[in-house]
């Protein structure tokens, strides 16, 4: 134990030292810098943001103090924090060239093959192709639709094992957002691979874990210039191994799939990308690395902001009980006498969908988008961004932002009627899913695997809590996290079957 606390003191001794000479030889040329908050030697502003667990908390407390563009380091990393919607307009359009590389950060680079991927991979001739292949060939509308059936099914699944005793009408209490978790999981994984995979516990477990890893900043992510450090990191050990895993799954899945449409096959992710690479169509190497790469960011980024959001939604709904009888009307109204409902059917409705965009505005699924790096120096509301420097895009802090938004903190899906505001990344006071070369390109998936799933939870259930908890007890904090605000405790909650489902009639 002494042995440890030694190590641990030499090596912070050490990042001091080495720090102060730094600051010493290197020359630093004088830029109009934003205003921010007082600094420390070595770990810069990292003391401000780990007073609770969510970072975007604390980085709108010292934006309201210190305005909405704020300079802060990040150990020896410089970072500046866009607070406002005009901000982010100038870095997400204005600037949207200089600032289209993403921030790789070690943790980050140790999962996407050194950001072999489209979500990291840096701005260029290669992302702009792997970019072309996500839009035109996996997240098409028409290939989005093409999946249809597979969402019907899931979502059917879904309804049968919450109607399934002893959830309903024993008074059983289910944990509803681990269940929300596996219907989006099993749903992504249908249209990743084609079908329900032997491998899937195994990739899921490896997934979350991975995830999980990216939420926080581990030391060499905060002193890239030490090698020591990326060393001894265990956050960047951990995803490779994580990494090393899924790969190897992907490899076999691939093999399979390739396999299987020797036989005629199907038309999954994985399908459309082997195609792609027997074609030899692309000006790339469409190598089985950058096809694993592609295939986790549909996977991660689709799960993830799809399972938190309905969860919130329903969490949401759960806690203001006036808006989950007005969502039941509406599609109670819309789809009497229906024993299941499928995506035709959700045309006509309107409240349903303004629920899920109150939502992704009340809990921005990624808080602080993804973060940016400045690609050369520029200037943003009048300040100098100095080349290197790492931007947050404080979404979250934007779309609670009083000044934008009347009763921000509160859960109101009527300030979307008669509004033109959406979320495709044209209104910047409200972009849950980005903006400009770089904005979110499975918005439609994403949006699609949630809305008849949240459709057909209120058409056939009444929700009700556990006895003695009132909505307003319901728990609305957020997980300890970097890149997406997941509800921190699970949604406990009794389904009461309302409306049987086609084999209980």
């Amino acid at each position: 134990m002494e042995g440890t606390v030694l190590v641990a003191l030499f090596l912070f001794v050490l990042l001091v030292v080495l720090s102060m000479l730094k600051s010493l030889l290197v020359a630093k040329p004088k830029h109009n810098l934003p205003p921010g908050p007082w600094t420390l030697p070595v770990i810069g502003n990292l003391h401000h943001l780990v007073t609770g667990p969510n970072i975007h908390h604390a980085m709108r407390r010292l934006a309201r103090k210190h305005g909405p563009l704020m300079t802060l380091r990040l150990g020896e990393v410089p970072a500046m924090v866009v607070s406002s919607p005009e901000g982010a307009q100038e870095v997400l359009k204005t600037h949207d060239v200089t600032f289209a590389d993403r921030h790789v950060n070690a943790t980050c680079s140790a999962f996407t093959f050194g950001g072999n991927d489209v979500a990291f991979a840096p701005y260029g001739e290669r992302w702009r192709q792997l970019r072309k292949i996500c839009v035109l060939e996996l997240l098409s509308a028409a290939r989005v639709l093409s999946f249809r059936r597979i969402r019907e099914e899931e979502v059917a699944r879904f309804m049968e094992k919450l109607a399934a005793p002893p959830s309903a009408g024993t008074g059983a209490v289910v944990n509803l957002s681990k269940m929300i978790s596996r219907f989006i999981n099993d749903t992504f994984v249908r249209e990743s691979v084609g079908s329900q995979s032997k491998y899937q516990e195994e990739y899921l477990d490896a997934n979350d874990m991975a995830i999980r890893e990216t939420f926080g900043l581990a030391v060499a992510d905060l002193f890239p210039s030490l090698r020591l450090m990326k060393v001894l990191g265990t956050a960047p050990r951990k995803v490779l191994e994580c990494r090393d895993r899924i790969q190897h799954i992907v490899e076999q899945v691939i093999q399979e799939t390739k396999e299987a449409m020797d036989h005629g096959g199907d038309q999954s992710f994985v399908s459309v990308l082997l195609r792609l690479q027997k074609e030899r169509s692309m000006p790339i190497p469409l190598d089985d690395n950058t096809i694993a790469a592609l295939t986790f960011d549909m996977f991660a980024a689709g799960t993830e902001t799809s399972s938190t959001t309905l969860n919130w939604c329903m969490t949401e709904l759960v806690r203001n009980p006036w808006a989950m009888a007005k969502a039941q009307a509406e599609v109670r109204e819309a789809f009497k006498g229906k024993s299941t409902i499928n995506e035709e059917d959700l045309k006509g409705l309107s409240y349903v969908k303004l629920v899920i965009k109150e939502a992704l505005r009340l809990h921005t699924p990624a808080p602080l988008l993804i973060p940016r790096k400045c690609r050369e120096t520029c200037e943003v509301l009048g300040y100098d961004v100095p080349k290197g420097t790492v931007i947050f895009v404080n979404m979250w802090a934007i779309c609670r932002d009083p000044k934008y938004w009347s009763h921000s903190e509160e859960f109101r899906p009527e300030r979307f009627e008669n509004s033109n505001l959406d979320y495709r990344g044209t209104n910047y006071e409200f972009l849950p899913f980005g903006a400009g070369r770089r904005i979110c390109p499975g918005i439609n998936l994403g949006v699609g695997n949630i809305e008849l799933a949240l459709a057909s939870l209120l058409y056939h259930f009444d929700w009700k809590l556990p006895e003695g908890i009132e909505p307003k007890d319901v728990d609305v904090s957020e997980g300890a996290g970097l890149l997406v605000a997941y509800k921190k405790s699970s949604l406990m909650v009794h389904p009461v079957t309302r409306i049987p489902l086609a084999d209980d009639v």
